[in-house]
């Protein structure tokens, strides 16, 4: 089930904004809802039940229907109350709609429900680095990446690493984030906080060189467009400055980072 959460959880991690702009094709995808098994009250058919609602609360969540999201996670939950990853799942939604204390009581039973499962402890790790507990957050990606079990260790190496970036252990940001590159060298949110960790480490030359592999993948959202702005400031090429500062107008006028642009808040 959780397949469909492992990106979504480490994309949340990069400052809760997509880094890149999604294709039309991905904004207008549907979310068909699964068949229901049979309404038998054996505890295989209330697993099955509760799994599917939990993906279909999954779909919706990725597609921003939240409100949906939190109903079909709350079916599932009622109808096996033990599921432990509808309520991880559940705690990514309330996070979303700001029931923080809701989140994070959904992401501790998640636990106690089931405490080896490792994307369930790397949810919770991402919840914690989002809401100033950045620390805390470590030793649970550290539990995920250590399972043998885990299919997607580069996730919780991501979320390891902009969380030390957060917390401001630059070496140790730039150290898992590089593990992570080794799973998917072509990774665009690992490559943008790979930029971002050299930005703040004194080096725009090296940052400005790992963006452009991001540009050769999507076209930039608004944080990476600021992070492009800043890197040609400090290097002081004010024509390509200018070109991504009239982006950033153009397309996110409305944006915060445009209004630190009209701050002039380049570090």
């Amino acid at each position: 089930m959780m397949k469909a959460l492992r990106g979504l959880a480490a994309g949340f991690c990069l400052g809760a904004v997509m880094l890149l702009t999604a294709s039309p094709a991905q904004a207008q995808k549907s979310v068909a809802p699964p068949a229901e098994a049979s309404s038998a009250s054996n505890p295989k058919d209330v697993h099955t039940r509760a799994k599917l609602h939990t993906e279909l609360g999954s779909l919706y969540f990725q597609n921003g229907n939240w409100i949906v999201a939190l109903e079909e996670l709350t079916i599932a939950i009622s109808i096996n109350p033990n599921y432990a990853q509808a309520y991880s799942t559940r705690g990514l939604v309330l996070y979303q709609i700001k029931e923080l204390e809701s989140a994070e009581k959904d992401f501790q039973h998640a636990l106690s429900l089931d405490e080896k499962d490792p994307e369930i402890s790397n949810n919770y790790g991402w919840f914690l680095c989002q809401v100033g507990k950045e620390k805390e957050s470590i030793a649970h990606f550290q539990r995920a990446i250590k399972n043998p079990l885990y299919q997607t260790p580069e996730v919780a190496f991501l979320n390891a690493g902009t969380c030390y970036a957060k917390a401001g252990e630059l070496v140790l940001a730039e150290e898992f984030v590089r593990k992570a590159l080794r799973f998917s060298p072509d990774n665009p949110q690992a490559l943008f906080q790979l930029a971002g960790i050299s930005f703040k480490r004194g080096s725009p030359e090296a940052a400005r060189e790992q963006l452009k592999k991001v540009l050769r993948l999507n076209d930039p959202n608004a944080e990476a467009l600021w992070l492009l702005i800043r890197i040609e400031h400090r290097l002081g090429d004010r024509s390509a400055e200018a070109n991504y500062s009239s982006q950033l107008r153009q397309k996110f006028p409305d944006s915060p980072e445009y209004q630190e642009l009209l701050k002039g808040s380049f570090e």
